[in-house]
């Protein structure tokens, strides 16, 4: 298979593909950061944010993030929701799973956060399924 050379994105405004290096700090809107904060506040790992809007019609970003069992699930995405609405945001416009709490979907229109149990995150590995958008890993 042929390489396809990459545009620079300073040059043509498209954004790169890949991971944040972890010297840059990511650039995410204030809402979706709030959603990073809240779920970092329960130390949990591995949150990332996908730049999804330019192949995507329904929202602009997706924010996942994970947690060994499904009471720190709920946690996660409550504190999400918190930590929106204490940055000026409004509550989800449709939440889902919180019953099961495997896979918590969190629908606030500008971005869509995602809270898995672990196993079920990497059973449906959307890193993978969405790798070619632009990436910012959260520690």
């Amino acid at each position: 298979m042929a390489s396809v050379p990459q545009a620079s994105p300073a040059s043509t405004g498209v954004h790169a593909v890949g991971p944040v290096p972890s010297s840059a700090a990511p650039t995410v809107p204030p809402l979706v950061r709030a959603a990073v904060d809240g779920a970092s506040e329960m130390s949990t790992e591995r949150i990332v944010v996908l730049d999804v809007g330019d192949v995507l019609a329904i929202t602009d970003w997706f924010v996942i993030a994970s947690a060994p069992n499904v009471r720190r699930v709920r946690r996660i995405a409550e504190l999400m929701e918190q930590h929106v609405k204490a940055a000026g945001g409004e509550g989800p416009i449709r939440t889902e799973g919180l019953d099961e709490a495997q896979w918590v979907l969190l629908d606030f229109g500008e971005f869509v956060a995602h809270v898995f149990h672990e196993p079920t995150r990497e059973y449906y590995d959307l890193e993978r399924l969405w790798s070619h958008v632009p990436r910012h890993d959260f520690a």
